[in-house]
């Protein structure tokens, strides 16, 4: 029965797959729109800096912020409370 399973949802995966690569059609990239006016390519250096190193720093700023601004307390359990006798 599991192989049954495997099967079809195999195939439904491919053929799901098999119509977006024939729906989609990368030649129509190729012609330019009317208005169509793109600007100048990225370099090496500013396409990772854009799409790498400023996730990171935005990741980590957010981060950083969560950690400062977090208002919690470590709780410790007193010896004579109830939680201490329901562990023991």
């Amino acid at each position: 029965m599991d192989k049954k399973n495997a099967l079809r949802a195999g195939a439904l995966a491919a053929g799901t797959t098999l119509m977006m690569l024939l729906m989609s059609s990368p030649a129509l990239a190729l012609t330019r729109d009317d208005g169509d006016d793109p600007g100048n390519g990225l370099s090496v250096i500013e396409t990772l800096g854009l799409y790498v190193l400023a996730p990171l720093v935005l990741f980590a700023v957010i981060a950083g912020l969560v950690m400062v601004l977090d208002k919690s307390t470590v709780r410790v359990v007193k010896p004579g409370s109830a939680k201490a006798k329901a562990k023991v």
